[in-house]
């Protein structure tokens, strides 16, 4: 059994609760001890400014607070500074356990989560206590962030893991087909309707549902959905038998869900519903330490088969370390499986990463992964775009007119831009600059 060490910076444990962490293999360290793997750091008399200093002079791969109750802006304060999670005086034995064990667990490898920083390992804790529990999860990020693999993660480490996952993007289906593929409908429901179908809802039963993009949804849609959160059971389109639920909701968008239900475009009380246990994803410009690993990552996945092991030169690692990534984790897949594609040789070089020049005077770089009929026709097609919001000073309701579009469909296209690395908002900028 691997053993972890601990160290305990005026934190007193009993000799008890020592001897059966022991047992599950975490061992006390010398207070000398450089950068263990966990650290419990009292904080109990500590004030805001001296936070900083306090978790400086006890650096470990895992810092746990402890806290009063009633010291929610230290706490607040610390989990900024990248405490993975606290405790609350009087300490509870049991619990120092069960927060030992979830720490424990993230170092064992997953497939689908890459973490490093102390912003993504943060993530996962709370992720952790998410799936140990039955509540809605609102997930928030930029594009490409990683929520769908992290509502994957949540389902995976819940009691409803050997039921279904279903996820659903609300943004990529469109609004007249939406609610017959949530809910489902009955034969004759419609024109075409030439048999009973069950929803996602429905398939999900028992297991979890990823309401993907969720902000895109269409205001009168949302009554519906909200009324099925409430009551637990849904009717298919066109029926009038209620089917009985037992589901896990985890919603995610990029959008900011406040400011949407200020503008009218959100229901306030399907927010409030969603938004039980919030966790926000941190864009990857912000937390570079995991660019490298989630390059390593993606090049084991996409690597080809009886291939031998294809490496990062270091231009290349600097290159990956140096750029923005406005599309985030999906952006830097594409660019690892395109340079897969465009190697000459077991080290991938920072020329074959395709990653484009900080000039936009070219916006759409076609890529090598598709025909070249297919690149530029998506080529132009997202030049159009640019061109038309360069032409309404950025504002998506006059472009999406323009285009013959609705907004909703714009902002997906953007969505789709911004993973292939476009820098909408830079792209903009720097027409407003020029002009």
């Amino acid at each position: 059994m691997s053993t972890y060490d601990y160290q305990l910076s005026n934190v007193a444990l009993s000799t008890h609760s020592q001897n059966e962490l022991a047992l599950l293999g975490f061992m006390p360290c010398h207070r000398q001890a450089t950068h263990p793997w966990l650290a419990l750091i009292d904080l109990s008399q500590a004030v805001a400014e001296d936070v900083t200093d306090i978790l400086k002079a006890n650096p470990a791969k895992n810092q746990i607070a402890v806290l009063k109750p009633e010291q929610t802006d230290i706490a607040t304060t610390a989990m900024q500074q990248g405490v993975q999670d606290y405790l609350l005086h009087p300490i509870d034995e049991a619990q120092v356990q069960s927060l030992f064990r979830r720490l424990r667990r993230l170092e064992q490898p997953d497939n689908e989560l890459v973490v490093a920083s102390a912003t993504s390992r943060q993530l996962l804790m709370l992720a952790h206590r998410a799936a140990s529990t039955e509540a809605s999860v609102l997930l928030t990020g930029e594009s490409g962030t990683g929520k769908e693999p992290v509502a994957r993660y949540i389902h995976r480490h819940s009691n409803r893991a050997d039921k279904p996952f279903i996820a659903v993007n609300c943004a990529a289906i469109p609004e007249s087909i939406l609610e017959s593929i949530l809910f489902g409908h009955v034969k004759g429901a419609f024109t075409g309707a030439s048999c009973d179908q069950a929803g996602k809802f429905e398939m999900a039963n028992g297991g979890t549902i990823l309401l993907d993009e969720i902000g895109e949804m269409p205001i009168l849609l949302q009554a519906k959905l909200l009324r099925v959160l409430q009551e637990r059971e849904v009717e298919r389109v066109g029926g009038h038998q209620s089917i009985a639920l037992d589901i896990r909701v985890i919603a995610a968008t990029n959008r900011d869900l406040r400011q949407a239900v200020k503008q009218g475009d959100f229901r306030e009380d399907l927010f409030y519903r969603l938004d039980v246990l919030p966790l926000k994803i941190t864009p990857l410009r912000d937390r570079r330490e995991d660019i490298l690993p989630l390059a390593a990552h993606f090049l084991k996945r996409y690597q080809p088969i009886q291939t031998d092991n294809c490496f990062l030169s270091e231009a290349a690692k600097q290159l990956l370390l140096a750029h923005d990534w406005p599309g985030n984790v999906r952006e830097l897949e594409n660019t690892i499986q395109r340079a897969l594609i465009m190697r000459r040789g077991l080290a991938l070089q920072a020329a074959e990463l395709g990653i484009a020049s900080e000039s936009h005077h070219c916006v759409v770089a076609q890529s090598n992964s598709e025909s070249g009929l297919k690149a530029s026709k998506k080529q132009a097609e997202f030049q159009y775009i640019i061109d038309t919001l360069k032409r309404f000073n950025g504002h998506r309701s006059h472009s999406a007119d323009s285009l013959g579009m609705t907004t909703r469909a714009l902002r997906y296209k953007l969505a789709q831009m911004r993973e292939q690395g476009i820098d909408i908002d830079k792209v903009l900028a720097d027409k407003g600059q020029a002009a």
